[in-house]
């Protein structure tokens, strides 16, 4: 677990620094990604902690719908392509490699691919152990 922490705080530092690829995008990713795998304690969680940042219920709503929702910035739009790209297990291609490095640099490539996987893995172990969301424990 300290593992993922460690890299959780890479990542925190990484994201308050860019310009690219900020916090609140970040939030947006792991928003996406926890939807994806159907992690009901990280979309808690995350949607949370994006109300919290600032972001509007409208938007939360609407990630699970991003690509038709007129709602999100190009950068926003190029980085959760590459998480459900990433997340669904899809090759990664030199055209697919090129465009998101072209749209958001090549170290923003590299921590939010980083951040990707690190999503992904909190979502598998808290699915594993299934803690409170919210209040309730889910069956």
């Amino acid at each position: 677990m300290q593992i993922l922490i460690n890299q959780e705080n890479y990542l925190h530092e990484q994201f308050s620094l860019s310009e690219t690829i900020t916090i609140p995008i970040w939030e947006l990713v792991k928003l996406r990604v926890s939807q994806m795998n159907q992690c009901a304690f990280c979309i808690d969680m995350h949607s949370k902690d994006a109300l919290s940042q600032g972001e509007t219920q409208e938007r939360i709503i609407g990630l699970s719908a991003w690509r038709d929702m007129p709602l999100y910035s190009e950068t926003e739009l190029v980085a959760l392509d590459w998480a459900e790209h990433l997340t669904l297990g899809k090759p990664v291609d030199d055209e697919s490699y090129h465009k998101v490095v072209k749209a958001l640099g090549e170290q923003a490539v590299v921590d939010l691919t980083i951040a990707i996987s690190a999503i992904n893995s909190w979502n598998r172990i808290a699915k594993t152990f299934t803690p409170e969301v919210g209040g309730y424990k889910p069956q």
